[in-house]
């Protein structure tokens, strides 16, 4: 038997879960002329999501994942690689020749594997340009391109001003539907709502949420066992601890399923038993996380396994407090999605059984 649950990879076909509304919303938009900012916290499905649009719409599609990029010439080369993955070399040869800055491009003996370089640059404007005028070349000759920007804030760190130059050659481009993923909400908001921002507004903004209880329910309940009689209190039990974070419900949910099939656990006590090994799995890269954190860090977490909300928090002052909790937003240690909370409810088990 193959479990039937599925996490820390791209989520597709079978173990894809609901989305439908928002499945429906980028598909439309995928048929028109806009771009899309798509916002979450990490691990909530984003780039599944995003494939399963893409693919359903029949589009050529690349995806550049920025938290990989340390330079505008390692993101130049990351783009030219990734059309390579859709175009064979002949098709491209020529339109490269047009480069201001040429490329060096070498393959392995197979010719599976391909590895371009460009050479550092006074004018970096120039190698981001002719990258992404390549896609637009491309798409004008065939199918139009998506193309993924993931973990789009951290762009703003590669070099001053990008975003600028950024703007000013997607926005004249016809042939190309560019969509923004972000993790880290305030600077996303940043980027996209601030008036004087140059994205200000540049795609139709949808954050994605929480899958619904009662569809993580459904889903789960089809993949358990009928032989497991109290599957309802299982499910029920899993949701109440992952709360329907989509990436912690499909980890759990695949350990209690492993328990159920092959160890013939009791039911009443699979769910307690998986969080317990998923805490002490993990236990070391906790400490390590933990003993990274400063006090006022440390405050704002136990607070938060504590149900205390920062409202409510009198142990610190109040910029202290946001200070703290901005910084653990950014790292994702925290999210907000109706309040504040610790993103892994692992971690948060974890922090609550060393408190004694």
């Amino acid at each position: 038997m193959k479990n039937p649950f599925k996490f820390g990879t791209i989520v597709e076909g079978e173990y894809f879960t609901d989305r439908t509304e928002e499945l429906e919303s980028i598909k439309q938009l995928l048929n028109s002329d806009n771009h899309l900012i798509l916002i979450s916290p990490r691990r909530f499905g984003k780039s599944s999501l995003v494939k399963k649009a893409v693919t359903q719409v029949a589009r050529p599609c690349i995806s550049l994942n920025l938290q990989m990029v340390v330079s505008v010439e390692g993101l130049a080369a990351m783009i030219l690689k990734e059309v390579f993955k859709l175009h064979p070399w002949e098709k491209l040869k020529h339109l490269l020749s047009s480069f201001r800055v040429v490329p060096t491009i070498s393959t392995t003996p197979s010719g599976e594997a391909i590895d371009i370089t460009f050479q550092a640059t006074t004018d970096a404007t120039v190698l981001i340009e002719d990258a992404l005028q390549l896609i637009e070349k491309v798409s004008e000759k065939g199918e139009s391109m998506v193309v993924v920007f993931d973990e789009f804030q951290e762009l703003m760190g590669l070099d001053k001003g990008i975003d600028k130059r950024l703007r000013a050659i997607i926005q004249n481009q016809r042939h190309v539907n560019y969509i923004f993923l972000g993790s880290q909400e305030s600077m996303m908001t940043e980027i996209f709502e601030r008036k004087r921002s140059p994205f200000y507004r540049f795609g139709v903004l949808m954050h994605l949420d929480r899958i619904p209880h009662s569809k993580f329910s459904q889903y789960i309940s089809e993949r358990l066992s009928d032989n497991f009689v109290s599957k309802v209190n299982v499910v029920e039990q899993i949701l109440a601890t992952t709360r329907c974070h989509p990436y912690y419900t499909q980890q759990l949910a695949a350990l209690v399923w492993d328990m159920l099939t092959y160890k013939k656990m009791n039911e009443a006590e699979v769910v307690d038993q998986a969080i317990t090994t998923l805490v002490r799995t993990h236990d070391f890269d906790f400490e390590r996380i933990w003993l990274n954190f400063n006090k006022t860090d440390r405050s704002i977490l136990m607070g938060l396994v504590n149900s205390v909300q920062l409202a409510n928090n009198r142990r610190l002052p109040t910029s202290t407090m946001y200070s703290s909790v901005k910084r653990l937003m950014q790292s994702g240690y925290v999210i907000k999605l109706d309040t504040f909370e610790i993103e892994d409810p692992f971690f948060a088990r974890w922090i609550r059984q060393r408190q004694g």
